[in-house]
């Protein structure tokens, strides 16, 4: 069944998704100073009479706003209507990937047309089971094509539900139904595991080693956190690691108290970590109750385990995150 459907589905690979698209408004100097404001870039690069646009604005310029798209192709409809019918009615985006052929300036008007790139096989994730459908957009300036953005979104059945329909209620459904929920439940426990791809993947080899790896400009030697591509500094692609002390203050923080999510008990402590070099990052503070969480409390690392039991990250594999606990001395009573 899930052979003849997925054969089915791939059969939109290479159709059009989205054909003649047009930027809402010309590549401006407003929305890059918006963007710069709320991102705190302070580039040089993008202010001025010879300003460009931040490269990852680019999915900025191609999106259609409130109302949608009105030049989404009927394959890609269709695709979702399969999709439906089938049980996968849920949709989340996951991640997107982005390349660059050439820096966006003010005046430029962008075009674009989005292609089905994949479908992959049937998944089962902690949110459900679906099928990961790639869209990717080329966007041009005139002819040239300036960037290619890449959108992978998750469309599924809530867990709990298979990707079929489902028929009418029967003692043998019912029965099925609650071993699904008691594995999803078991399932949900599980920490979500991080997305590792090809700008971060050295961090997360770090912490696999027991190390916190903060990347460095070789140009202009500025810090930066969370891994990125190039410097939001001087714009270089080159860049080392520097080894993190793993000491640092809370710099901020928030209380979560909902939406709940069966891998964390809320309510609990969501912490900006300023790092004694300088950058942040966000965490979790442990061995603390979260209402004795403050700002500018100091902490110190911790690369903490979650694996077996309650608290294994997905697949029953071992999953290493850095986390804070109270500098020792601030924990004394």
């Amino acid at each position: 069944m899930d052979d003849e459907l997925h054969a089915r589905l791939k059969a939109y690979e290479g159709r059009p998704a989205a054909v003649a698209g047009v930027g809402r408004d010309p590549v401006n100097a407003p929305m890059i100073r918006h963007w710069c404001e709320a991102m705190g870039d302070r580039n040089p690069a993008y202010t001025g009479p010879d300003a460009i646009a931040p490269p990852t604005m680019l999915q900025a310029w191609i999106m259609g706003g409130l109302g949608g798209h009105g030049r989404r192709a009927h394959a890609y409809n269709d695709l979702l209507s399969l999709l439906d019918e089938v049980g996968c009615t849920s949709i989340v985006a996951t991640d997107c990937e982005q390349e660059y052929a050439r820096a966006l300036r003010p005046g430029d008007e962008v075009a674009f047309d989005t292609v089905i790139e994949s479908v992959s096989p049937r998944k089962t994730t902690k949110l459900g089971t679906g099928y990961f459908v790639t869209t990717r957009t080329d966007v041009r300036v005139g002819e040239t094509v300036v960037g290619t953005h890449r959108f992978r979104v998750l469309k599924y059945a809530p867990s709990g539900r298979g990707p079929e329909p489902r028929r009418a209620g029967g003692s043998e459904e019912k029965r099925d139904g609650k071993a699904a929920e008691a594995r999803d439940g078991k399932a949900s426990r599980a920490r979500p595991r991080p997305v590792v791809n090809r700008d971060n993947a050295g961090f997360w080899e770090g912490v696999r080693r027991g190390r916190l790896l903060v990347q460095r400009c070789t140009a202009c030697d500025t810090l930066r956190f969370p891994w990125l591509p190039g410097c939001n500094a001087c714009g270089s692609e080159q860049w080392d690691t520097v080894r993190a002390t793993g000491d640092g203050t809370v710099f901020s923080y928030v209380v979560m108290h909902h939406p709940s999510f069966p891998a964390f008990d809320p309510p609990y402590a969501v912490v900006l970590v300023e790092l004694a070099e300088g950058v942040r990052m966000v965490s979790n503070v442990v061995d603390v109750p979260y209402d004795k969480v403050r700002i500018g409390m100091p902490v110190e690392l911790e690369f903490r385990t979650y694996g077996g039991g309650g608290e294994a990250g997905e697949g029953g594999e071992e999953l290493v995150l850095p986390v804070f606990r109270p500098r020792a001395a601030e924990a004394a009573p």
